[in-house]
């Protein structure tokens, strides 16, 4: 009996398992797929907006990612590994910015850098709600896009991230059908303006 104690006692003194805690299974993911392509839904909220849309996203470490919007309206980003292309098919106007400046400015590009989120934030322990492990990332630099970000995982796959920007917006997205190293052709993260739309260039 004495043995028995002695071996509870000693189990229940040791650290929890990595792969329940978020962190881990953040770089688990990041180290473990060099191409993701998911589907998404995304909801941004603030006082007086909610606005919902829904799209696919394919990434291609590092820095390269396309994030399509398909409902209810359509616009295209694409990271070709050196600039950051934002294309409003509705306004017919294609802006365009160096890549480098962008990471981190966007969900895509967060999750298309190798190092981009522990690079540009820190990160904590976040707890576990129903299935998912959440962390919290809180930027290094007050200019960075996004005042705050919660990623939840589960089973070292990215499940939900929540983003609050600068201005108040909450940005609530979540994955699904989200496939670790597909093949993906290297044409989706290519962009060519499309001829007489307007290009905004920094």
């Amino acid at each position: 009996m004495k043995k028995l104690i002695l071996a509870a006692a000693l189990c229940a003194s040791l650290p929890l398992p990595l792969y329940a805690a978020a962190i881990p299974q953040l770089k688990a993911f990041i180290a473990g797929s060099s191409t993701l392509a998911a589907n998404f839904t995304q909801v941004v909220t603030s006082k007086n907006k909610h606005d919902e849309a829904s799209g696919t996203l394919s990434i291609s470490r590092p820095g390269r990612f396309r994030w399509s919007y398909d409902k209810p309206y359509r616009q295209l980003i694409v990271g070709d590994g050196k600039r950051l292309w934002i294309y409003d098919l509705e306004l017919a106007q294609v802006t365009t910015h160096p890549l480098d400046a962008a990471l981190g400015s966007s969900p895509a590009a967060l999750l298309a850098g190798s190092n981009a989120i522990e690079r540009d934030y820190v990160l904590k322990e976040a707890g576990k709600q129903g299935a998912i492990e959440w962390l919290s990332a809180s930027p290094r630099k007050a200019e960075n896009t996004f005042s705050g970000i919660r990623m939840g995982f589960r089973d070292n796959s990215l499940i939900e991230m929540q983003l609050t920007d600068n201005f108040g917006n909450s940005t609530h997205i979540t994955f699904t059908a989200l496939r670790k190293n597909p093949a993906l052709d290297g044409a989706l993260f290519r962009f060519t303006p499309p001829k007489g739309v307007d290009v905004i260039s920094n």
